[in-house]
C-alpha cells in the first residue's frame, strides 16, 4: 500500500519546528509493507491544504495528515477539510467530554478556545485523542482515506500506534508479509563495507534487500524481505540473516536496532559491571545519552562534568604538573579522568572526555575538533586522539559516540 504524508505548519516552513512525525509515521507503517509515495509540508492555508490533498489523492490511496488542529485562529485544518469533504461544523459532546477529562486531570482551567476544539466536520468519522485535547478526524470519499492528526508528537504517534494504524491495516489488508532485520556495525566506513558484503548482496534473493543507513561512527544495515507467503519469508529471513552475521564478524555490534548507548548498557549488565563518566568537552552528553536507556540505573553509577582545569584536579584528580605541563586537551590528563570518575562514583568503569569542540579555542598545535577520549575498565585504561570534523554540536555527538565505542570494544574483549 502507497500513502502520503501530509505535514501542516507555518512553524514547519520557516524551520522552527522540525517535522519528526513523518519519519516516525513511515517506521511504523513500513514493517507492514506499506510504501511512502512523498512527504509535503504545507503552510497554515487552506488553499494549500486544498492543493494538497488534490495531488495526493491523485496518486494514492492513504493520506496522512499532521497539524493545524490547535485551539487558535491560524488552525484552519478543520474548516478547510470540512470544505474539501463536505457536511458542516457539528459540536461533538464526546470530544467536549474528552476535552474536559483532559483538563481536570492536568489541573488546568479550561477556555473556550480550548473547548472549541470540539466542532468537527460532519463528514468525519471522530477517532477521540486519549492524550490530548485535539480530535483525530476520518475521512473517506471514492473508496480513498484521508486521517487528519494533531501535530504534538508524543499525541500523533500514540493515537497514531493505538487507533489509527489498526483501522488501516484494516480497511487496507496487506497483500504480502514483510520483515525486517537491523544490525548495527562499527569499526568500517561505509564504502568499505559495501565492498565487503558485495558477494553476499548478489548472492540474495531478488525479493530481499540491503540498505546501509549511516551515521556519526556507526551503520545500521537493514535486511528487508517481502513475500506473500509469511512462514516460507520468516524461515529466509532468519537463514540470510544468519548468513550476514557471519559475514560481519567482528564488525557486527548489536544483532537488532538499538542505539549505542543500550548496546553499552547491555554489555554492562551482561558482565554485572557498574559504569560512570568524566566529560569536559562533551559536558554531560554521554551521561545524557546512557541515562536515556530505560533501566540505566542498574549500571551508570553518575558522572562529572570537569569543564574547568580545578574540577578535573580537585574532584577526578588529575595531576597539576600535568595540566600545567600538557594543557587539559592531552592524553596524560584524560589517561587519569577515567580511573578519578570510577574513583569518585565506585564505578568498575568509566568513560572520559577533553577536547576543543569549537568554534574557538583552538590552536595551530590543536585545532578546532581535536579531542582525547579514554576508557578504563577495572583499572585498564586505553586513550585515543580524535580529530573530528563539523561544528560544535557535531564534534560533541561525534565524540560522546566514539567515547561509548572504545569502552564498547574494552568490555567485548576483556
Amino acid at each position: 500500500m502507497r500513502y502520503d504524508i501530509i505535514a501542516i505548519g507555518d512553524e514547519l516552513l520557516i524551520g522552527q519546528v522540525t517535522d519528526t512525525n513523518s519519519g516516525a509515521i513511515a517506521r511504523m507503517l513500513s514493517p507492514h509493507g506499506w510504501q511512502l509515495n512523498e512527504t509535503r509540508v504545507i503552510g497554515d492555508d487552506a488553499a494549500a491544504i486544498t492543493a494538497a490533498l488534490d495531488a495526493a489523492l491523485a496518486e494514492v490511496d492513504v493520506v496522512l495528515m499532521t497539524g493545524g488542529l490547535g485551539p487558535t485562529k491560524d488552525d484552519i485544518t478543520k474548516p478547510a477539510l470540512a470544505r474539501y469533504f463536505g457536511g458542516e461544523m457539528r459540536w461533538d459532546e464526546t470530544v467536549e467530554a474528552d476535552v474536559r477529562r483532559v483538563f481536570a486531570a492536568r489541573g488546568l482551567e479550561l477556555n473556550e478556545s480550548t473547548l472549541s476544539q470540539a466542532w468537527v466536520p460532519s463528514s468525519c468519522r471522530v477517532i477521540h485523542n486519549r492524550v490530548g485535547t485535539a480530535p483525530l478526524m476520518w475521512f473517506e470519499r471514492d473508496g480513498k482515506v484521508a486521517v487528519s492528526m494533531p501535530g504534538v508528537p508524543h499525541e500523533t504517534l500514540t493515537m497514531m500506534r493505538e487507533a489509527v494504524l489498526p483501522r488501516l491495516l484494516e480497511r487496507f489488508p496487506a497483500g504480502e508479509s514483510i520483515e525486517h532485520r537491523t544490525t548495527v556495525v562499527a569499526g568500517i566506513i561505509e564504502s568499505k563495507l559495501s565492498e565487503h558484503l558485495e558477494a553476499f548482496e548478489e548472492a540474495l534473493p531478488t525479493f530481499f534487500h540491503l540498505a546501509y543507513l549511516p551515521e556519526a561512527g556507526l551503520i545500521r544495515l537493514r535486511l528487508t524481505g517481502r513475500h506473500p507467503d509469511a512462514e516460507l519469508l520468516h524461515h529466509m529471513v532468519d537463514v540470510i540473516d544468519d548468513r550476514l552475521q557471519q559475514e560481519l564478524g567482528e564488525y557486527a555490534i548489536c544483532r537488532g536496532d538499538k542505539p549505542l548507548a543500550a548496546i553499552v548498557g547491555d554489555r554492562l549488565s551482561e558482565r554485572g559491571l557498574t559504569v560512570a563518566t568524566a566529560e569536559s568537552c562533551t559536558g554531560g552528553n554521554i551521561a545524557h545519552r546512557l541515562t536515556l536507556i530505560p533501566g540505566s540505573s542498574e549500571y551508570f553509577r553518575g558522572g562529572v562534568v570537569a569543564y574547568s582545569n580545578d574540577v578535573k584536579r580537585d574532584v577526578l584528580g588529575v595531576s597539576r604538573d600535568d595540566l600545567d605541563a600538557y594543557g587539559a586537551v592531552s592524553e596524560p590528563v584524560v589517561r587519569q579522568m577515567a580511573p578519578g570518575a570510577c574513583r569518585v562514583t565506585g564505578s568498575d568503569c568509566a568513560v572520559a572526555t577533553s577536547g576543543i569542540a569549537g568554534p574557538g579555542g583552538g590552536t595551530p598545535e590543536k585545532p578546532v575538533g581535536t579531542v582525547w577520549i579514554s576508557a578504563a575498565v577495572r583499572g585498564h585504561v586505553v586513550t585515543r586522539l580524535l580529530h573530528l570534523p563539523g561544528d560544535r554540536r557535531r564534534v560533541i555527538d561525534r565524540a560522546t559516540t566514539e567515547a561509548l565505542l572504545l569502552l564498547l570494544k574494552m568490555l567485548d574483549v576483556r
